[in-house]
């Protein structure tokens, strides 16, 4: 493929100041944790359900422990099972129903606890193994679609109507189906149980609903001869947890950005960026890709003034991404085609940003999103304006291309909306397939200069965040023009200050898997 002329020197300062800034918060993160850090601890154990009342056992758990957190939940927990010979969940139940008080539990031998508890991690993290090896067999068996993947979304609010419409969408030529989670989950600080059928603007993510869509896609997969992948949203004040939920369930994708959450749903950031590296951690032990968020950034700020925050922003997630354990092939960084359509040589400048993100990132499956902004209930400019995106798409090889939506600005899409979808890009990515391989770039070119002049304020905005550190960037608005103060928003109140004591071998256990 043709490559830019970039300004090495840039590249690597970019990449300097990246890895600086996301090393001092790394720093903040490993010396705390949260509630649901710990919830997912005990979730990893196979805690699950509902009390009588309907509320999560782990809640119920953590809950009642919360004033020793500072040391984890690991030791006294197991340790309780140890005591009463019961399991996990048998013992979440308990404590549940105020049968059992874990600060009140007698302290067995240190060793033999510990004994327990590296038996019990280890054999969730083959659990998470053994899933992760069923994809790449099934991969291996049905073979894995071609890139670019055609990614597509259903968002009905009911499981199984979301499952009629992923059937319909793969047989038409979608590879990726993301379920569109119900609107305002991210703001739940626990996880719904079950299936449901009631989601609004989405389906609620579910442990039970990833299964049933796991297993319908598994099945439409064997009949269209193609590996098909599985995606929901790892972000909000639950990531942790949703993250074990898609390890166990073998989702293929999760959207798990560092920033996301903090700059589009008001959680605080201290609390979003320590749950982020967890969950981060689960993600990159179950061979999940990531996808960003960056993309978001513009449908509040003008994508062509702020084409250089969503590098800047790009270059820090995949430092914290590293610092998790994910590989190259597990980051999916986001971006979007959103400049003004009627701005002349609009199309130059979407080349030249998209072609950016290919060449500082090479080894990485970037996810690219469709149009939005402009779009409007013309649904023939819409179509026309997707086909441009996907012509963009296949021309700088993005591999995940999320597919715009004829009818984007009126409703959610019908099954149609998807064919028309669908039918546009395989057209545009068969008929332009190896048209990158034609073509080169001129450095005095407008792509070339306009791509240099964006990483260089992508540069000189990271030096700034270096300066005055990433908390004191979101209080400033730097990215979205959104500003998000560092001791408010919500979920606060879930960090906790990790004890000298602290113990949890997951964090070490993941990264072996």
């Amino acid at each position: 493929m043709a490559k830019l002329i970039l300004d090495k020197n840039m590249v690597k300062k970019a990449r300097d100041y990246a890895n600086r800034i996301a090393s001092k918060v790394q720093n903040f993160i490993d010396k705390n944790t949260t509630t649901t850090i710990e919830r997912a601890t005990i979730r990893l154990l196979g805690v699950d359900g509902l009390n009588k009342d309907d509320v999560p056992l782990l809640n119920v758990v953590i809950d009642s422990f919360i004033n020793e957190l500072g040391s984890g939940i690991l030791f006294p927990f197991v340790n309780a099972m140890y005591f009463y010979n019961i399991s996990a969940q048998k013992l979440a139940e308990k404590i549940s129903k105020e049968k059992i008080d874990l600060k009140k539990v007698p302290s067995l031998q240190a060793e033999k606890v510990i004994a327990e508890i590296n038996k019990l991690v280890k054999n969730a993290c083959l659990v998470i193994k053994k899933r992760k090896n069923e994809r790449y067999k099934l991969i291996e068996k049905l073979g894995n679609p071609s890139k670019p993947w055609l990614y597509v979304i259903v968002a009905t609010g009911n499981i199984y109507e979301d499952v009629v419409q992923a059937k319909a969408a793969v047989r038409e030529g979608a590879d990726v189906i993301a379920v569109i989670r119900s609107t305002a989950q991210s703001l739940l600080d626990y996880v719904p149980y079950g299936i449901t059928t009631t989601g609004y603007g989405g389906t609620y993510a579910t442990q039970a609903n990833f299964k049933v869509m796991r297993e319908a896609l598994d099945g439409v997969a064997e009949e269209v001869g193609r590996y098909i992948r599985q995606v929901n949203y790892c972000s909000g004040l639950a990531m942790p947890e949703i993250a074990v939920m898609g390890a166990f369930e073998r989702l293929d994708m999760m959207l798990n950005d560092s920033l996301y959450g903090i700059i589009f749903r008001g959680i605080n950031a201290k609390r979003t960026f320590i749950d982020q590296c967890f969950s981060r951690m689960i993600n990159a032990a179950a061979g999940v890709i990531i996808n960003t968020g960056e993309d978001n950034y513009l449908t509040t700020a003008d994508a062509y003034k702020a084409a250089h925050t969503v590098i800047a922003s790009q270059l820090i997630n995949e430092q914290f991404a590293l610092f998790s354990g994910l590989k190259a092939e597990q980051i999916g960084l986001g971006h979007a085609f959103q400049i003004n359509p009627h701005l002349e040589d609009s199309l130059i400048y979407e080349i030249a940003q998209a072609q950016l993100v290919r060449d500082l990132f090479p080894d990485y499956p970037i996810k690219y999103m469709p149009p939005t902004v402009y779009k409007t209930g013309d649904i023939f400019f819409s179509n026309l304006l997707d086909g441009m995106f996907n012509f963009t798409g296949i021309l700088t090889n993005q591999e995940i291309q999320l597919l715009g939506m004829p009818t984007e600005a009126i409703h959610t899409p019908f099954l149609q909306d998807r064919f028309i979808s669908i039918k546009n890009a395989k057209y545009v990515f068969n008929c332009a397939k190896n048209l990158g391989e034609q073509i080169s770039f001129n450095k005095d070119s407008k792509i070339v200069k306009r791509a240099n002049q964006v990483l260089k304020n992508a540069v000189n905005l990271l030096e700034e965040i270096d300066d005055i550190g990433l908390f004191k960037a979101l209080e400033k608005g730097i990215f979205a023009d959104i500003k998000r103060d560092t001791n408010s928003g919500r979920g606060l109140d879930g960090v906790i200050k990790k004890k000298n004591n602290y113990f949890n071998p997951f964090f070490i256990e993941l990264k072996k898997i």
